[in-house]
């Protein structure tokens, strides 16, 4: 495949909540409409008081990737994307290939408050300026402060706490679509689909969490590919101008490594969710539940990191599997062009196109070989 090429041709056509037929793949783009149940619950949830009112959160559609005239499917993977995400560009060209070659849909589900599960004004440079001179006048200048992490850094500066509750309205809402598939309640799929996952970055993150707990045993026989991804929490490195400012990803981390859980704050339930989330904060909380995850589904689990990757290095996803584990699981891939863990194909940059298009296959041919 051209990646470079397909990457901007997709973005050319793809519109949210528009039915798209790609001929040249033999694809239809659908889109369902999803109603979160999660937020009606908020004493449970923990969310953000605040938060309540986003609309956009709670109401939002997605788009799946399914082979061209199929009416009805048993095989999905679950696309999960990474933090800060704003649109789908990224991922358009991921779920044409997977799609392709696994010859399974592609359910392209969003994070809370992300994609369009965020206000649109979150994206928008004019609206966002007064937050940009509080921060500066707060904070101080800074090369990672951009109007891409803006809203992200001001809404973690403000409760950090939102990282763990967004989080948790993202895993009910994946259970909600997962049950919603298993028992045949969805238009497109039949009952007892089986559900793989594919995810990147923090969605990574959020799947080992969502396999962990493994609630009514909905995920027995799903596979996990993790690209760029699955790494204990202490490891990242979200300081980016994709991603978040210094001053939040310094709130951030200080928070989950010292504070969080500590002293009963915002009484977060210390339920199975919350054990597998503290798990995967750093290597000596809840050692036992997280080796035991990873032993017990190590034949279904890959990894696949990038040498350069300083967001997410290999180094946390050892510490999150034991060295043992990640030699056999992970592999670590290293480009002949300059690359970021939030833009490993960089299809605008002027590099030899032709070493992206063989990055992007040799990644992704082995994402599909193992999901297949």
């Amino acid at each position: 495949m051209h990646y470079s090429q397909r990457h901007l041709q997709l973005n050319a056509i793809f519109r949210m909540g528009k039915d798209l037929v790609l001929t040249d793949s033999g694809i239809d783009i659908r889109f369902y409409a999803f109603e979160s149940n999660a937020v009606f619950d908020f004493k449970s949830i923990c969310l953000i008081k605040e938060d309540e009112p986003i609309a956009e959160n709670r109401s939002f559609i997605y788009p799946v990737f399914v082979p061209k005239g199929i009416d009805t499917m048993d095989h999905s993977i679950l696309l999960m994307h990474g933090l800060n995400e704003r649109n789908w560009n990224k991922y358009l060209t991921w779920a044409e290939y997977l799609c392709q070659n696994t010859g399974k849909a592609i359910i392209l589900f969003p994070i809370a408050f992300h994609i369009n599960r965020s206000p649109a004004s979150w994206s928008n440079p004019r609206v966002m300026q007064p937050v940009m001179d509080l921060r500066r006048k707060r904070n101080g200048e800074h090369q990672s402060m951009s109007f891409a992490n803006i809203a992200l850094s001001e809404r973690i500066s403000e409760n950090p706490l939102r990282f763990y509750t967004a989080g948790k309205q993202s895993f009910n809402d994946i259970m909600q679509l997962a049950r919603e598939i298993k028992q045949g309640l969805h238009p497109l799929f039949r009952t007892d689909t089986k559900l793989d996952i594919f995810s990147y970055s923090i969605g990574a993150f959020l799947s080992e969490i969502v396999l962990m707990v493994n609630q009514d045993r909905l995920w027995d026989d799903s596979k996990f590919f993790a690209f760029c991804g699955g790494g204990i929490f202490s490891s990242m490195f979200g300081e980016s101008r994709s991603i978040m400012d210094k001053q939040a990803f310094s709130t951030l981390h200080q928070f989950y490594m010292n504070e969080f859980g500590q002293n009963n704050i915002n009484s977060p339930n210390h339920d199975t969710l919350y054990r597998s989330f503290n798990a995967m904060i750093s290597p000596e909380k809840n050692p036992w539940l997280r080796h035991q995850f990873f032993n017990e589904t190590k034949n279904r689990l890959q990894c696949l990191m990038l040498l350069k990757d300083k967001v997410m290095p290999y180094e946390g996803v050892s510490q999150a599997m034991g060295v043992d584990l990640a030699t056999q699981n992970v592999n670590v891939l290293d480009f002949p062009f300059k690359y970021s863990h939030e833009n490993p194909f960089p299809v605008n940059d002027l590099q030899d196109k032709t070493l992206i298009d063989e990055a992007f296959e040799k990644v992704f041919s082995r994402a599909a070989n193992f999901l297949s």
